[in-house]
């Protein structure tokens, strides 16, 4: 007789563990010295409003004329090919940080963004969201124009200086609304 089956239990993201996800430069799509360079950063927050220190952010984006990279090696660094993809973890204090370009928009009409993927410790699985660029186009972006308006505003960087800012509220907290979070067609919840 066969033994019956239990199953196996659930796991969640995280911890991560430094030696295998780096990689010299992940965070800097451009050279931070660039002409066109901005600092796209932020702080990822957790339920209880503290910073989460172990996070890690991957980020995809258009380059500054709106178009989608297609070539190979996303992880090329070689201060000429724009990959539009990213990676970086959080410091201590939550913080996180990249290296790009304002992506241009990828059509006509279409307002400006960066996808972004957040993987933290007791995530069950990584998590969706767009930071979009502040200006013109906003309101006719269906997905912002489905939202309340305290919540379209998790979706929306902060203009910082020669940066943006855009920070990640992983649950709600202290009056500060939960980020919006994407779920695409095909993944798990």
């Amino acid at each position: 007789m066969t033994p019956p089956l239990t199953a196996t239990p659930g796991q969640t993201v995280g911890p991560f563990f430094g030696y295998a996800l780096p990689f010299e430069r992940s965070n800097e799509l451009v050279p931070p010295g660039s002409p066109d360079a901005v600092q796209l950063s932020g702080v990822v927050f957790d339920g209880h409003g503290r910073p989460v220190p172990d996070a890690l952010l991957e980020i995809w984006q258009a380059d500054a004329d709106g178009r989608i990279p297609t070539a190979a090696g996303s992880l090329r660094r070689d201060g000429f090919t724009f990959t539009g993809w990213g990676r970086a973890g959080t410091g201590d204090d939550g913080r996180y940080s990249f290296s790009t370009v304002i992506p241009g928009a990828t059509r006509p009409g279409t307002p400006q963004f960066i996808l972004v993927t957040v993987f933290a410790r007791g995530l069950l699985n990584r998590l969706f969201t767009r930071a979009y660029i502040p200006g013109e186009h906003l309101a006719d972006d269906p997905l912002l124009a489905a939202l309340p308006a305290e919540r379209r505003e998790t979706l929306i960087a902060n203009r910082d200086g020669r940066g943006l800012r855009f920070d990640i509220q992983l649950q709600e907290a202290a009056g500060k609304p939960e980020t919006v979070f994407l779920r695409y067609p095909g993944h798990p919840r």
